[in-house]
């Protein structure tokens, strides 16, 4: 009798801040080992690793499944279209947290908390592959996550409604991306001097209070996923000037958070997005 070789997926994984070696206010080591982690909960998956989008080139063939868990890292221009011609072709992109985000321009006449100038987040192609754009966000607070499609595999076993910590997150998802998960967070109140510049709340829902913190897009034969949460950091790579009183009195930051990460729901749609992302297609 002839046994059947098991089938074996390749994942790509991509965790890192910019300029290189930089945490850019993560702790990636924590987010890398976490990740690699759940993959190692599946049998045959092979991971690569990298901190940035170079040699990608190298790493997409063959590859079912690329995940990225960046603070600033962007793919240039002919990375982009390596990218875009991977998911056309039926890769699937699990995009979490920092990688809606990307290069930002300093505002000289707007000054942060700690005196120094406050910047803009630049819109890219690279945003067009993604399906969405990072704008801003409020300091870190704990609120509650809406499941607004419950029949997708991705939310599959996860409650309708679950509290989290994290940074509230204002992503303008572009057309054709089907939501996932929202939060009734708004309309942005950030404080004075907190956060990035932003001409116009385009992340903000007709309703004037919801966000999309989740969303699958369809590409040609491939899709992307991706969730907004998933801020961590620890005492060396504290970033946040002041944190919301739901998380801690007197919004003194904690030295170390966790957030979505201490939460099932979040390490369950996490287990849900590696299985889409590796399913038959």
């Amino acid at each position: 009798m002839v046994t059947a070789e098991p089938t074996s997926h390749r994942v790509h994984l991509i965790v890192g801040g910019y300029p290189v070696g930089n945490p850019a206010a993560h702790d990636h080591d924590y987010a890398r080992l976490r990740l690699l982690n759940i993959l190692g909960e599946r049998e045959h998956i092979h991971s690569t690793i990298a901190g940035d989008f170079e040699d990608i080139e190298k790493w997409l063939p063959g590859c079912e499944l690329l995940i990225t868990y960046t603070a600033g890292p962007l793919p240039d221009e002919g990375q982009l279209g390596v990218l875009e011609d991977w998911i056309t072709k039926g890769g699937r992109w699990l995009a979490l947290h920092g990688s809606s985000g990307g290069r930002a321009r300093r505002v000289p006449d707007m000054l942060s908390l700690s005196g120094k100038p406050r910047r803009r987040v630049l819109r890219s192609p690279y945003h067009d592959v993604l399906g969405g754009f990072f704008i801003n966000h409020a300091p870190l607070r704990r609120f509650d996550v809406d499941v607004v499609d419950t029949t997708h595999p991705i939310t599959a076993g996860v409650p309708t409604v679950f509290e989290t910590i994290d940074e509230p997150y204002q992503v303008e998802v572009f057309p054709g991306a089907k939501p996932l998960l929202t939060a009734r967070l708004g309309p942005d109140k950030t404080p004075p001097g907190f956060g990035f510049v932003y001409d116009e709340d385009t992340a903000l829902l007709p309703d004037g209070e919801t966000y999309i913190l989740g969303y699958v897009k369809e590409s040609g034969l491939g899709a992307v996923c991706y969730f907004a949460l998933g801020h961590n950091h620890a005492p060396t790579t504290q970033p946040q000037s002041i944190v919301d009183e739901s998380v801690a009195p007197g919004g003194i930051t904690p030295p170390t958070v966790r957030g979505s990460w201490e939460k099932q729901a979040y390490i369950q749609l996490l287990r849900n997005a590696i299985n889409w992302g590796l399913e038959p297609r």
